[in-house]
């Protein structure tokens, strides 16, 4: 292989259909606040069976206004996993709320339903339950949604989904994103997600009154409809800001892009699976674990994760790959290991599945597009570093 070439975790594939659909949006009268944007959210309910959808500029903004439309407060808490990046903790953070973690399953990386339980007993008991528990479907599969959503029901909780590995992927043969156990889903667009806008988010809820808030919440609180009005309009030029909002819009050239890839998912995510179900058959027989996947689940696949024997073997393997040009990651530095949150008081040894997770986890290839020579060099490597 020559030294130049790289093969990277993930990426982005474009088409000259994708082109096209944005060069058409560059010579129309809107580059933003138009057509496409309200074209997307609707593809964006068509294909995941939500009432609605919101789109933004970034995962990062939807988990935000979320938050806010579900009224977190300074006096609320929100719970999430710490195998995540950071924005699904942050997020509680801006709304000026207290954050904590849930422990993850030791063959799956999500949230652990049943340290959950025994999180929401201690929290009962010491009147710190949480307003907002947020399970992230890490890699692309989805968590126990129906458990966690049973656990809402008992402990009072709000459910924010963070999909944003996971569009197209299926829990109980429903789409992710239908929000049948949440009351938010949100997706990433990001490059390196199973579709792309460049950069972009999307929030989808089955509730006209979150997606009227957080629509609010993405465009400066400001409102043209009368009837949200505090004051009689003076002309058809009047508007009133209602909510202290932000600056989240989604344009209509990311959108427009959006649109085309969209009708592209199911390719994206049949292909994504082909490839790591060769990697299983691959590494079956030998030291190398791969995440488990569980029944009634079907991943969108947007990480493959390998475990190794420990922190020492992973450095070891992954710069022999990237010396080769295989570009290689690690998904993710527990949140709690940030700096950020370390000052915050909280320690990695509170959370030991976490702490072993990350000691051994290993990100290899995987995107659209991947080719079956460069899986195979990628194999080949893996296997020959590893019995060395």
């Amino acid at each position: 292989m020559e030294k130049s070439r790289i093969i990277p975790y993930g990426r982005q594939d474009i088409t000259e259909d994708d082109i096209e659909s944005v060069v058409e949006v560059l010579r129309s009268d809107f580059l933003t606040q138009g057509p496409a944007v309200p074209a997307f959210e609707q593809k964006l309910c068509d294909y995941t069976g939500a009432k609605h959808a919101v789109a933004v500029n970034s995962c990062t903004s939807a988990l935000h206004i979320a938050c806010l439309a579900l009224d977190l407060g300074s006096s609320d808490i929100l719970w999430t996993s710490p195998i995540t990046f950071v924005a699904s903790a942050n997020c509680a953070l801006y709304c000026g709320a207290s954050i904590d973690f849930v422990d993850i399953e030791p063959d799956t990386a999500l949230m652990s339903v049943e340290k959950l339980k025994e999180k929401l007993e201690y929290a009962e008991k010491a009147g710190k339950l949480p307003k907002i528990v947020i399970p992230v479907h890490f890699a692309g599969q989805p968590c126990d949604m129906k458990e966690i959503h049973a656990l809402s029901q008992q402990y009072g909780f709000k459910i924010i989904e963070d999909a944003a590995h996971a569009i197209g992927a299926k829990y109980q043969s429903q789409t992710v994103g239908n929000c049948r156990y949440s009351d938010i889903t949100v997706f990433s667009f990001h490059p390196v997600k199973i579709i792309t806008t460049g950069e972009g988010g999307a929030a989808m809820t089955n509730s006209l009154l979150l997606a009227e808030r957080m629509e609010l919440l993405r465009s400066h609180g400001i409102t043209r409809d009368p009837v949200k009005m505090q004051n009689k309009p003076d002309g058809t030029w009047y508007y009133e800001q209602i909510y202290l909002g932000f600056n989240y819009r989604m344009t209509d050239i990311q959108a427009s892009l959006g649109n085309s890839q969209l009708k592209r998912l199911d390719q994206y995510v049949a292909y994504r699976n082909k490839i790591a179900e060769l990697y299983n058959e691959q590494f079956k027989n030998t030291t190398i674990k791969s995440l488990v996947k569980k029944s009634g689940r079907a991943s969108a696949c947007h990480l493959y994760v390998i475990r190794v024997a420990d922190n020492k073997v992973r450095k070891a393997l992954f710069s022999k790959l990237l010396d080769i040009g295989v570009k290689a990651n690690v998904h993710y530095i527990p949140i709690i290991k940030q700096p950020y949150y370390q000052n915050m008081g909280y320690k990695i040894e509170q959370f030991p599945v976490t702490n072993a997770y990350y000691q051994s986890t290993l990100s290899i290839p995987l995107y659209y597009g991947l080719s079956n020579v460069d899986q195979e060099l990628v194999i080949s490597s893996i296997k020959k570093l590893l019995n060395k």
